[in-house]
């Protein structure tokens, strides 16, 4: 299903049935907790991860959207989708790991050493085959992603990884649609940049 395409009739009884399970979470209901974790696990840390890299935080991050879930159930009203509820506990959550990781980044006096540390690669090599460059050009993509600002970032992944409508992004964080329509537009122009040698090859 192309994501400009209106969401089929499924889509609205996959929510209604996160809603009903959400009212039994605020009774208390642990199994209607378990049960939203697993339909949602893969969403979460698939957006965590894709944010904030494959590494020991995304597990953590991922674990605490749930149990922010779990201690807000009570106060929950279902005025929006549920996942974009959730999408927005992530997001707060990511961009306090983000930020967290900046204030790191400033004070710390260990010197990038990332770049330099990798070994040269010999680019007259013999020609890898089509899944090598296809990986490469996938790492290169996920790179330049995750070189975008913060926000930026956040668009481009509700967008292109989880399909997201302009107004469920919008709705997730807290921006009018042409303002998020403006984000993956400049989010496009850097990543374009970045990846010319791929685009042009």
């Amino acid at each position: 299903m192309s994501r400009n395409e209106p969401n089929p009739a499924g889509a609205s009884d996959e929510n209604a049935e996160d809603v009903r399970l959400m009212l039994l979470v605020s009774a208390g209901d642990t199994a209607a907790f378990e049960e939203l974790v697993e339909r949602h696990q893969r969403l979460v840390v698939g957006t965590v991860a894709r944010m904030l890299g494959n590494n020991s935080e995304v597990e953590d991050i991922s674990q605490q959207v749930f149990v922010r879930v779990w201690r807000s159930a009570k106060r929950y009203v279902p005025r929006a989708k549920f996942t974009t509820w959730l999408l927005k506990i992530t997001r707060n959550l990511v961009f306090n790991e983000l930020r967290r990781r900046s204030r790191h980044a400033q004070t710390s006096l260990q010197p990038e050493t990332e770049e330099s540390e990798r070994p040269i690669r010999d680019e007259r090599a013999i020609a890898p085959d089509a899944a090598l460059l296809e990986q490469e050009l996938q790492e290169a993509v996920e790179a330049a992603i995750a070189r975008l600002p913060e926000t930026q970032r956040m668009a481009v992944v509700l967008r292109r990884y989880d399909e997201l409508s302009y107004e469920e992004i919008a709705e997730i964080l807290d921006q009018s649609v042409p303002a998020v329509k403006s984000l993956l537009f400049r989010a496009r122009t850097e990543l374009r940049a970045r990846l010319s040698r791929y685009l042009t090859s």
